[in-house]
Formats: structure tokens, sequence, C-alpha cells
């Protein structure tokens, strides 16, 4: 198993690709720590992972929080010692036309997508530099590549956590920790649960595969990039779009 005896900290960990990732790092062999601002949020995502037969506990974090994204990761480290892997998979979308987006949309957009992403690296950051090695990947998305009608808050947090990558890659990478971004297209998540037939039937016909991604195929990269067969892979920001341009 690609994953066996790692510790790894998935933020959002509730639905959609958040609860992939850490059924698939589970079947992988991970002892999983499945983070969401509401404790209850992941029993199901617990469930499943402890079915695989790996070792699963949620843990309630705000990751706008920064105190108690640190409080979070003290507890983790004083109950496994360690954590290997940091998913920041945790979003949100407010989307508006920019001329129509309000202060508070485009500050909580920010707030979850970027400055989260910032807070819940910066706490794990000082034990795997003590370990000597850990794996960082960041949740961008083919909108931050590419830009999107309608979402001037995401695309900006997106754009900004592919900046966090590559500076963070050669800033950490000495000191034994990668950090790479997953950009996702058009996935099948229950953020899309809103969305009308006609909308998704658009949206799988600007795709050269004719389809939605499934929250699975993002997870089977995360899982591979958080393994040992990338570990020459650092700063890199690889799409999951099935072939889609924005």
């Amino acid at each position: 198993m690609k994953l066996q005896d790692k510790v790894a900290l998935i933020t959002g960990a509730g639905r959609g690709i958040g609860a992939a990732t850490a059924i698939k790092f589970a079947q992988e062999g991970a002892t999983i720590v499945a983070c969401d601002i509401h404790e209850d949020a992941v029993q199901q995502t617990l469930h499943d992972c402890r079915a695989a037969g790996a070792t699963a506990i949620g843990i309630a974090a705000d990751v706008t929080d920064r105190s108690g994204m640190d409080r979070a990761v003290e507890s983790i480290l004083d109950r496994f010692g360690r954590v290997d892997i940091l998913v920041n998979n945790a979003g949100i979308t407010r989307d508006a036309r920019f001329e129509k987006m309000t202060e508070a949309q485009f500050d909580a957009v920010i707030n979850v997508n970027l400055k989260g992403v910032f807070n819940a690296a910066q706490a794990v950051v000082p034990s795997m530099i003590g370990q000597g090695c850990g794996v960082i990947l960041n949740a961008s998305s083919v909108v931050g590549l590419y830009g999107n009608f309608g979402q001037t808050n995401y695309v900006a947090a997106k754009s900004g956590v592919i900046g966090f990558t590559l500076t963070w890659c050669r800033e950490l990478g000495p000191k034994g920790i990668r950090v790479n971004a997953v950009a996702p297209g058009f996935i099948q998540t229950p953020m899309l649960d809103s969305v009308p037939d006609t909308v998704l039937t658009r949206m799988s016909d600007q795709v050269p595969l004719r389809r939605l991604g499934q929250p699975e195929e993002v997870a089977n990269l995360y899982a591979f990039l958080a393994s040992d067969e990338a570990s020459y892979i650092n700063g890199a920001v690889i799409e999951v779009t099935g072939g889609l341009r924005i």
C-alpha cells in the first residue's frame, strides 16, 4: 500500500473530493485525520475509512481560525506523534459577476480558500521540518489557471494557491517537504447539486471526454502525489479536467 503508516490530515473531509481522498488514503494504509468545520460532517467519511481497515479520527477545526488550526495540529501530534501529509482541500464558493460581487462574498472565499491554506500549512510545517520530511498537497482549480466568468473571488484564491505551491516548493524542498497542487475541472461533487441538469449537460459537453469527473479520480492523483512514487515531483500543478480548457 502506497501510504502505509503515514498520518494524513485532510481538510474539508466531510464530502466530495475531501471525503473521497480520505477514503482512498485509508485504502492505501494511511492513518486518517478528517477535518471539517463541523465534526459531525465527517462521520460517514470516518465510517468508510474504518471499513477500509484504517485508523481514522475526526477533528473539528475552522481553517480560517489560525489558533484553532494550531490547536488541532497539536492534538494530532499528541496522539500520533507526526503529520506526514496535509491535503488542503477545504473550500467554498460565493459566485457573482465582478460588478455585483459584495465585499463579504469576496472576503469569505479568500479567507477559506486562500488564507485557510496558509493557516493549515503553517500549522503543520514545523513538525514536518522537525521530522525531515512531509508532503503538502493544495487544492487549486482549472479556473485558477484560465479564469472563469462570475468567479473573481474563487479564481483569485485558486491562483494564489498556485503561487503558494511554487514558493513553498522552493522554501521547503531543502527541508525534505514536497509541495504540489492539483487543479480539478468539472467534478461531480455536492457543490454541483444545485446546478440544473441543462447546465450540467453543457458543462459535460465542454469536456473532450464528454462527462464530469468523479471525486475518486482526483483522490487517485492525491494518493500518488502523497506517496514515495512521486518522490521527485515538487512544485507541480497537475490538472484533472478530462482535457477541459475554459
